[in-house]
């Protein structure tokens, strides 16, 4: 941006063409935890073919009816915002559906984020105070990192029982080799010079 540019009013981020057609085929109500992360997954490895951002995905569900709040996908690349990260985007599109920053708001409909990896460190925060009631993931941080090449940041060492204390149930592990499966094809494409490297998940 020149610096000569008028200081902005605002900013936003807006989820590409694709994702909002895929969004209408998503089914209202994914009750198990398979069919989630996998269709996370199949999200994310959408993101990086498309090249709108890293290879990460999540969505927001009501916990106990599996029905989908919402869908996100990492937006860095596309929107050139750092904190447009997957889980970001997801509870971002959720709060502005339910129309409350507060996800936990009524007990009787706790939600959950489902990612393909673990959150990286602001996303950490961002799950924590958005008030949703579970969080389930796939492939962990180190190696995310190790696969990628991101940098995830200072995640504390007792981030689970960080969570646990404030309500948050953690599930991991699932899926983890089909979900690694995409994150190395990120990795192959920034190899070969067809995806920029950036901080982050």
């Amino acid at each position: 941006m020149p610096v000569d540019a008028p200081m902005p009013g605002s900013y936003g981020v807006r989820i590409p063409p694709w994702l909002a057609a895929e969004q209408a085929t998503l089914p209202a109500r994914i009750t198990d935890r398979t069919e989630r992360m996998r269709m996370v997954n199949r999200i994310a490895a959408r993101n990086v073919e498309e090249g709108t951002g890293g290879p990460f995905a999540a969505l927001v569900l009501d916990s106990d009816t599996g029905d989908v709040v919402s869908a996100g996908v990492n937006l860095v690349l596309s929107a050139n915002v750092a904190s447009a990260h997957a889980e970001v985007v997801a509870l971002s599109l959720a709060q502005t559906r339910v129309g409350d920053w507060n996800l936990g708001t009524d007990p009787a409909r706790p939600r959950a984020l489902v990612g393909n990896a673990q959150p990286c460190v602001m996303c950490l925060g961002t799950l924590i105070w958005s008030g949703v009631k579970a969080l389930d993931f796939s492939v962990p941080g180190f190696e995310v990192e190790r696969i990628t090449g991101f940098d995830e940041g200072p995640v504390p060492a007792d981030w689970r029982e960080q969570l646990e204390k404030r309500g948050i149930a953690v599930d991991t592990g699932l899926l983890q080799e089909e979900c690694s499966t995409v994150l190395e094809d990120f990795r192959s494409r920034v190899a070969a010079g067809t995806i920029t490297l950036y901080n982050g998940g």
